[in-house]
């Protein structure tokens, strides 16, 4: 299989999809592999870390139009639509939930669009998506901690206090791989943490493996709101695999919060848990409604390109040697986690909470594509 690695364009976003390593690994199966020119460069792998491996270099133009299944990290932006051709097969993060037009545009163009952020196990667990949650769930309480600086319009406060003075509050909505991983982070930090979450499981197992270092609150419309109001940063977590995030912090409950308090929405490339939220870019990360500082980076990761691609192509790299291997119906048809990141295909949608949230048609996948091995 000819596969191909395009640069990233969205703004401040410095991941590659493939790592010289990969690539390595790709070519070594007598697949062939095309990047594009300074693909690579935002983690500190040059091309000729790749040309090395025996990867080839090309312009964007050039993988797209021949490459059978095209790697990338973020969705495609609207200048790469009219690149996206039938027959190819893409695998990147979509979160098409909170983008219609970007789902329209799928359909329309014929391609077999993968998801890395619904590849989902049978015991729920979300491969693809994990590393990137865990890297973005500590770097919301870095960034929660940094943007209550005062100068950076922030409430003046220091995160984990001193000695005499009284640490700050962080309040995380959601204990999942987020929730968790930023815990640790604002734990570290010397604050006191509060998790909002509506499993009981999980939050036992939150305040064993975490100490009891944590406070752990069945979540719910009246106590986020009453928790909200002692917080000094809170932390949006929660997520529905692949669906819009539910809106659990309203205009209304910013009135509640102290001036200068920060919120991070870690949910916002799935819409945003919070109603007052909408994406930002590492350049111009924040900026404040009603007086609360508001931190919606769309892509975090991004922000470490060097730890995430290592990370994120640690998870996907199987996969895509499954695909390259069998195709992209025989690797659904032999792993069921696959298929359930198959959000678009033949100009239909096979992800039901997509077509959901837009109001779309709805096919089952095992309507378009076989599910059993041949």
């Amino acid at each position: 299989m000819k596969i191909g690695v395009v640069n990233e364009i969205k703004p401040d976003e410095y991941r590659v999809a493939l790592t010289p390593a990969g690539a390595r690994e790709l070519t070594q199966r007598g697949h062939e592999v095309l990047v594009e020119a300074g693909a690579g460069a935002g983690s500190s792998f040059p091309d000729d870390a790749y040309r090395s491996i025996g990867a080839s270099l090309a312009t964007a133009e050039d993988v797209w139009a021949q490459a059978d299944l095209v790697l990338k990290v973020k969705e495609p932006l609207p200048a790469e639509y009219a690149l996206i051709r039938e027959g190819v097969v893409l695998f990147t993060y979509l979160h098409l939930a909170a983008n219609e037009a970007l789902t329209r545009a799928l359909v329309e163009s014929g391609a077999a669009c993968v998801a890395y952020e619904t590849v989902e196990t049978d015991d729920r667990r979300l491969p693809l998506l994990a590393p990137m949650s865990e890297i973005a769930g500590r770097l919301a309480a870095q960034a929660g901690a940094y943007f209550l600086e005062k100068p950076l319009g922030g409430r003046g406060l220091l995160l984990g206090g001193v000695p005499g003075v009284a640490p700050g509050r962080v309040l995380v909505l959601g204990g999942g791989v987020v929730g968790y991983n930023a815990a640790i982070i604002a734990i570290g930090l010397g604050a006191q943490v509060t998790i909002l979450d509506r499993s009981i499981d999980r939050m036992r197992y939150l305040d064993e493996i975490l100490s009891g270092r944590v406070s752990t609150v069945m979540s719910s419309a009246l106590q986020i709101e009453s928790s909200i109001a002692d917080a000094d940063v809170v932390i949006g977590a929660v997520l529905v695999p692949g669906a819009v995030a539910p809106k659990l912090v309203t205009r209304e409950m910013l009135g509640v919060m102290k001036k200068g308090a920060v919120i991070v929405d870690v949910a916002i490339d799935q819409g945003g848990c919070v109603e007052t939220a909408r994406p930002t870019t590492h350049t111009d990360p924040v900026y404040s409604v009603d007086g609360i500082t508001h931190y919606c980076v769309a892509n975090m990761p991004g922000g470490v390109p060097i730890t995430s691609t290592k990370a994120l192509t640690n998870a996907t790299l199987p996969y895509v040697e499954a695909i390259a291997e069998h195709g992209l119906a025989e690797a659904v048809a032999r792993d069921v986690a696959l298929g359930r990141g198959v959000n678009v295909l033949d100009g239909k949608i096979t992800y039901a909470p997509v077509a959901e949230a837009h109001e779309l048609e709805y096919t089952p996948l095992e309507n378009v594509l076989p599910l059993t091995p041949a």
